[in-house]
């Protein structure tokens, strides 16, 4: 009975060991996840190789204090300058141009002027005070959006009540925009996916300052030797193969591609 009972144990115990040891984490953005691409990707790798994938769906920037904190083995983000600066600084081993798709903005349905610059018409809604929405919440949307106010001399601490930083996803400020009948930026694949967007459409778009690049990134397991680096590895080389590149290529939302594959 005493060693049936030992025998039991021993099972069990290398069934939590084998559990752990065939888990990964990806800190992602939430368009990737939001959208169904991270689910759809990690049924097929887990599929084929037994890891299970868990995605802690964050902005950049939190996604980007999760990995330091060792409580990642992979980010997937798109924010290049933080990516560099978080490889830099000793927390990843390396960077890889995974895909793209790009930022639009998106307004209210009865602006008809046409856009032929970002720039030009974020200046006519700061001369304007029309209502714009920011996610505010330090995600790569959000970093992106106070980059582009940069590039026309303008600073978002001095804006007054027409402009709303509400601290939340993209989803979330998406419907507020909505409702309010305002403007705001959003990555394409989060917009296609979107449904309740009656109040809104699209106002500028395929402008070159709005390409939105994703980096996936392979954490330094040296921040924790809990980090499982053997599973993180293989999901790298398989997501980066042409098995990855057809699946992310093949990935429609209302029959439209969300995502480009351009890893070199």
């Amino acid at each position: 009975m005493i060693k049936k009972i030992f025998f039991i144990l021993t099972i069990f115990q290398s069934s939590i060991l084998y559990s752990y040891e065939n888990k990964i984490i990806i800190a992602s953005t939430t368009s990737t996840y939001d959208s169904g691409l991270l689910t759809y990707l990690n049924k097929n790798f887990e599929n084929k190789f037994n890891i299970n994938v868990q995605v802690l769906a964050l902005g950049t920037g939190q996604a980007i204090r999760i990995a330091k904190g060792g409580n990642a083995e992979l980010l997937l983000v798109h924010h290049i300058d933080s990516e560099n600066e978080f490889i830099k600084d000793g927390f990843g081993i390396k960077r890889y141009n995974l895909m793209y798709n790009d930022y639009i903005l998106v307004g209210p349905k009865d602006d008809n002027n046409k856009c032929y610059k970002i720039e030009t018409k974020l200046k006519n809604i700061y001369d304007n005070k029309f209502i714009f929405i920011s996610r505010g919440d330090d995600s790569g949307t959000h970093k992106k959006e106070l980059e582009l106010w940069q590039s026309i001399s303008l600073e978002h601490e001095i804006f007054d009540s027409w402009y709303y930083k509400v601290g939340q996803g993209m989803g979330n400020t998406l419907l507020i925009t909505n409702e309010k009948k305002g403007y705001t930026l959003v990555d394409r694949g989060t917009w296609i996916s979107f449904k309740r967007k009656t109040n809104l459409k699209i106002i500028c778009e395929q402008l070159p300052p709005l390409k939105n690049q994703y980096g996936l990134i392979l954490v330094n397991p040296k921040i924790n030797s809990n980090l499982n680096a053997e599973g993180a590895i293989k999901y790298v080389n398989w997501l980066i193969s042409d098995n990855g590149k057809e699946l992310i290529n093949n990935f429609k939302v209302n029959n439209e591609q969300l995502f480009f594959y351009n890893y070199k």
